[in-house]
């Protein structure tokens, strides 16, 4: 228990230094940009093909259930609700963490471990500014840009097993999705991914920062990196969606 108040209290430290450094001199534009293209292009073809595949299977799913009520034409209008609200976030934020969180801890454990970031500091550059703050901000633009490119794949998945096996009328199925994509639902959809990307930044650099005892250590810490990513993104997308369910009510 006091370990874990004492990590909780370091990640917080960390989390505002580096928060703090995105508003600070100078600007890492170049890493800022390589960081958008490893992060965003490098986990485009997971993102597409975990969403393509995850919509289908629920929308299969689904399609069954709502066929027992002779309700299969609100499929398009659940699918919307599911995906935009809840399996499009979380499935690109976890599929991000598993790829990019562990890059980013290994990274930054290995320079660590080699003496690289004390060389930084020799030179009077902050390692937080250089190394955390250009992966903060490529993560807070392209978590986003990447669940919404999960979104769309993942309702085109459920337009193929509507159409081809549930036998609902295209038409009808996108004119259901463009009913649900409401003020409420696009709200919930863009703000989760957002504060899924400081999450994975946050725990990720810390935990490369924080990596002790080498090569074992650098692999000790980016297995706990994607694990801890992982478990906060989940507990922070129930928060998120009882808040919203709470005061957004009537836009939902």
């Amino acid at each position: 228990m006091k370990h874990f108040a004492y990590t909780s209290q370091e990640l917080f430290i960390f989390s505002v230094k580096t928060f703090a450094a995105i508003f600070r001199r100078p600007f890492y534009f170049t890493e800022t940009k390589e960081q958008m293209y490893l992060i965003g292009i490098g986990s485009l073809y997971l993102v597409i093909l975990t969403g393509i595949f995850a919509g289908q299977g629920f929308a299969l799913a689904f399609s069954n259930e709502l066929a027992d009520f002779g309700a299969k034409d609100y499929l398009g209008r659940i699918m919307t609700i599911a995906i935009v609200r809840e399996l499009g976030p979380v499935l690109a934020a976890l599929m991000i963490a598993a790829r990019v969180a562990s890059g980013i801890t290994a990274e930054i454990g290995a320079m660590k471990s080699s003496n690289q970031i004390n060389a930084l500091k020799s030179f009077g550059i902050d390692p937080i500014q250089k190394l955390a703050v250009p992966r903060l901000i490529a993560l807070m633009v392209m978590v986003p840009v990447l669940t919404i490119f999960c979104d769309a794949i993942a309702i085109f998945g459920g337009y193929i097993i509507a159409v081809f096996l549930a036998h609902v009328s295209g038409t009808m199925y996108f004119a259901a999705v463009k009913e649900r994509l409401i003020f409420g639902n696009l709200f919930i959809g863009i703000i989760k991914p957002i504060v899924f990307s400081f999450v994975i930044a946050f725990i990720a650099c810390y935990k490369g920062f924080t990596a002790e005892g080498g090569t074992k250590g650098v692999g000790k810490a980016t297995t706990e990196s994607v694990v801890l990513a992982s478990i906060v993104i989940l507990v922070v997308n129930f928060f998120i969606t009882k808040l919203a369910s709470t005061y957004l009510k009537g836009y939902l």
